[in-house]
């Protein structure tokens, strides 16, 4: 059952947060260098949970429930990265720290529409199964 939609969902998820989080910049500091989430080592760690998240998640087609409720942590991760992107760019005054807001800040929002939609797939499954095995 790897061909379901919420399949695809989990896989951009996984390329959203194991990959373009060290191609695109997350803000610009005010010396004008770069800062990707591979510069900050638990920004990094983050990232790479929330794709690993997405991977297990994968290969728990079987078991519907746990893949719903390891989607729910995995949005829970995202929505902490996301909270923290937002402070730390609007608490700061001035050019303290960060100049400029890159494109990566948008990862966590991208990954978490991704998993709302995977799990409102899984939960249309759940309900499909359920509905036949009440038939029976």
């Amino acid at each position: 059952m790897i061909q379901r939609i919420q399949t695809f969902f989990l896989v951009i998820v996984a390329l959203l947060a194991g990959v373009l989080p060290f191609v695109l910049y997350i803000w610009i500091d005010a010396e004008g260098a770069r800062i990707f989430a591979g510069n900050e080592l638990w920004i990094s760690i983050a990232f790479y949970v929330s794709a690993a998240l997405a991977l297990i998640s994968i290969f728990l087609y079987k078991n519907r429930q746990n893949q719903f409720v390891l989607n729910r942590l995995n949005i829970i991760l995202n929505l902490f990265l996301l909270g923290f992107f937002v402070y730390r760019s609007l608490s700061l005054s001035g050019e303290n720290v960060i100049s400029e807001k890159g494109i990566g800040m948008l990862i966590p929002v991208f990954s978490i529409v991704f998993l709302v939609l995977a799990n409102r797939a899984i939960k249309k499954d759940e309900d499909l199964v359920k509905s036949v095995d009440r038939l029976r």
